[in-house]
């Protein structure tokens, strides 16, 4: 059996110098980056973002662990797209493997875990929690006694509850309001890439067909960018839109 929750956590933050509260802000990627650093004192902190607040920023801070596995010869893989969505089941066994990792091969030496990050702020986004269910948020009726009359004098019991249910789902509203900024960020920051490799590969194109020549990978990777899935397609008479509303 691996370390609890309450274990890992405290470990987490003494190696680390956080103040983590739940195993799933680990999905975050910046903690573990540095408990990687914290063994080979070589991971470009500087790159790794602590404080990152939307899934692109996590799956960066995974890509420089991803490339410190590979230049380690580490052959553990990695399971990014579980990660990122900072689930606890996910990240507590990961994190289980990292200590495991950490109380192999740690050699001892000083570490100063503020200093390597450069004293990054190191907050961390909420994690977006269930919506509670109608039979955990409504209270059941009391039952009556005989003859069926309930007690008189007071409130009856678990009045309070619709109005702490409306309160718990605005919370849980706001919040995946902030997470679906987040995913539309990381859609406009990937969009802009492929937008960039467009233009790039287009005048490339241009290039050579002005010089009588031909690319067939270039032209293949054009093809990808303009594919299409099924119920995307460009309705037939639809009309063109110019370059500038496309993209």
């Amino acid at each position: 059996m691996g370390e609890s929750r309450t274990e890992l956590l405290g470990w987490l933050n003494e190696i680390l110098q956080l103040n983590y509260t739940k195993v799933e802000q680990c999905g975050t990627g910046g903690a573990y980056c540095q408990i990687m650093d914290s063994v080979y004192n070589d991971v470009p902190m500087a790159r790794v973002k602590m404080n990152a607040k939307h899934e692109y920023e996590f799956i960066a801070n995974f890509k420089i662990m991803q490339n410190l596995f590979k230049q380690k010869k580490i052959e553990k893989p990695i399971p990014v797209e579980k990660l990122v969505k900072c689930k606890m089941q996910d990240n507590l066994e990961f994190l289980q493997w990292i200590k495991k990792f950490w109380d192999a091969n740690f050699p001892g030496h000083a570490y100063d875990p503020v200093a390597r990050r450069h004293g990054a702020p190191t907050d961390t986004p909420a994690t977006i929690a269930p919506i509670a269910t109608s039979r955990t948020t409504t209270a059941r009726a009391p039952v009556g006694r005989a003859g069926g009359r309930t007690p008189i004098g007071g409130p009856r019991a678990g009045s309070a509850q619709p109005n702490e249910a409306i309160q718990a789902l605005q919370a849980q509203l706001r919040e995946m309001s902030g997470h679906l900024e987040g995913l539309e960020k990381e859609r406009d920051f990937y969009f802009a890439k492929l937008r960039d490799i467009e233009i790039l590969v287009q005048q490339q194109i241009e290039v050579l067909e002005g010089a009588g020549k031909d690319d067939e990978t270039l032209r293949e990777i054009q093809k990808i960018l303009y594919s299409t899935e099924d119920g995307f397609e460009v309705p037939e008479g639809a009309p063109a839109l110019d370059e500038e509303e496309t993209f």
